[in-house]
């Protein structure tokens, strides 16, 4: 039999993605939260790498935000190439729960312990980074500036940056489930992620991860700016995930069966 090597259309991403809700939300807590925590050091290292891109040059425009967003993309493709949980791109568990494939219950459960596992991974990384020297030079300012830039943030600009951004990170992922293969995820996940982060936008386990990094490296940030960055940042990726990708895709296609 001839193997089909074509993309998956946009109708039978849907399934997909409603038939991967279904086992997400049926996961046992070890497992989950180990693979949250995973995923929140994936996105870390993914950040890290995003400093060393920026350190030393202006961030506030040019081509370097562009090669900056490109490394950053290694945090998802770690997540979805290697397989772990993430808050932002698990918005889409809301096709499956509007079509009441899974509970409201079930769904804020896997939000609330990937969430969870997400920060202890994020902020783990960033003490590991820390510990080992490596936030003392240029990698360590670039954090700084980023983690104080965040928390300056008013909460309209932080909401807003945050829908925008978790539209792009679930449409990578929606995306990636067009693939057949490793290469096809890597690429599909490569540029959105990539506009995202060059367009300045924000992604709460990112900054899970840059601002612990950057209060290490010196950033003088207040608790109340951390926290609101958190929350707003937070409440915008929910919003443009869950709002701005799953539900306009679930009535585009209407009810899916995997």
């Amino acid at each position: 039999m001839t193997e089909n090597h074509d993309a998956y259309k946009p109708a039978e991403i849907a399934a997909l993605i409603e038939t991967a809700g279904v086992a997400k939300a049926a996961l046992p807590f070890h497992r989950l939260m180990t693979l949250a925590i995973l995923a929140g050091a994936f996105i870390g290292f993914g950040a890290a790498f995003w400093c060393i891109a920026m350190a030393g040059t202006d961030p506030g425009f040019g081509p370097t935000r562009v090669l900056a967003g490109a490394v950053f993309a290694l945090g998802l493709i770690l997540v979805v190439v290697g397989g772990a949980e993430l808050f932002t791109g698990n918005a889409l568990m809301v096709m499956a729960a509007v079509d009441r494939r899974i509970t409201l219950g079930a769904l804020l459960r896997n939000w609330g312990i990937v969430y969870l596992g997400n920060l202890i991974g994020a902020v783990g990384l960033a003490l590991a980074f820390g510990l080992s020297g490596l936030l003392d030079g240029p990698m360590g300012v670039t954090a700084a500036k980023a983690a104080s830039a965040k928390a300056a943030l008013d909460p309209v600009e932080a909401l807003m940056r945050g829908a925008l951004c978790n539209a792009l990170v679930c449409l990578a992922v929606w995306l990636s489930f067009a693939a057949r293969t490793a290469t096809d995820r890597i690429l599909a996940v490569l540029w959105p992620v990539a506009g995202f982060v060059a367009l300045g936008l924000e992604h709460s386990v990112a900054n899970m991860f840059l601002i612990p990094a950057g209060l290490w490296a010196g950033a003088d940030v207040p608790v109340s700016g951390v926290i609101g960055n958190l929350f707003w940042v937070t409440l915008g990726n929910i919003l443009g995930g869950a709002g701005g990708v799953a539900l306009a895709y679930r009535y585009a296609f209407g009810a899916m069966r995997g």
